[in-house]
């Protein structure tokens, strides 16, 4: 079965086909940048191109970079202010012509890897962690999605721990990889000392190079793991999240 994802991101709007029997992409995906400023209306013209491009037919699932309850998106961190309480769900589905979902971003992919990747099988407490323009967060307990969770926007030396342990905050300060990973290891220590998690999920575009930043990080008890899926969990996540509405299920909770 094939449904179609679509991650909006800080810097890039990315989607393709997904197969939901493997958990992969179908197609090789297509990426147009984030506009700036991120307006509903001008990501809505990111995500037509995006969708046009396959010139899909069907439900399409979409990941926003916020809050999002029941197709509103509550908040704008790192998209322009215009999205707050915004019906995302009528806006983008009225500009691709097609039947939308649309769920959190690290919400989608904490489900696909959850389902398909690093925490498959995992019971217990299990946090995903998206590390790119900001730090996004899936929280599950035996399974079950807690929605909505933004744990980078948790208090970090007087900041949200995401402008100092981000992605962004790397390269917008060319840290070394072991300063930025010493940063990661506080936000982890700080996280950790909240939830008591079994397992740490790291994903994000980030994910792909875990080799040069994972092996540095210590002191943290939880299980510390790459997510297989990489930065294409938001895309498989948010196909699994339209398939669910189309059967009725509704797009958070157990993975299934």
């Amino acid at each position: 079965m094939e449904i179609f994802g679509v991650d909006i991101g800080g810097s890039g709007i990315k989607g393709a086909p997904v197969d939901l029997d493997r958990g992969d992409l179908a197609r090789e995906r297509h990426k147009v940048l984030t506009p700036h400023p991120a307006t509903p209306q001008g990501v809505a013209d990111g995500v037509a191109e995006v969708v046009g491009h396959f010139d899909w037919s069907g439900p399409v699932g979409i990941t926003f970079p916020g809050v999002v309850t029941d197709g509103i998106t509550r908040t704008a961190a790192n998209v322009d202010k215009g999205w707050i309480d915004t019906d995302a769900r009528t806006l983008l589905g009225e500009r691709i012509g097609q039947p939308v979902t649309i769920l959190n971003d690290a919400d989608a992919a904490g489900v696909a890897e959850m389902t398909f990747g690093a925490g498959k099988g995992r019971t217990g407490t299990v946090i995903l962690l998206t590390f790119g323009t900001g730090i996004g967060s899936a929280v599950f307990t035996d399974g079950k999605l807690v929605p909505n969770t933004e744990l980078g926007h948790l208090e970090l030396h007087g900041h949200d721990a995401e402008k100092h342990a981000s992605t962004k905050a790397k390269e917008d300060e060319d840290l070394s990889w072991q300063h930025w990973a010493h940063r990661v290891q506080k936000y982890l220590l700080h996280v950790e000392m909240l939830f008591s998690p079994e397992l740490f999920i790291i994903g994000g575009g980030v994910s792909r190079k875990a080799e040069k930043f994972l092996p540095l990080i210590e002191k943290v008890r939880a299980e510390l793991v790459p997510a297989q899926l990489q930065n294409n969990a938001g895309i498989v996540g948010a196909a699994m999240a339209a398939a669910g509405s189309a059967q009725g299920k509704g797009s958070a909770g157990r993975p299934a």
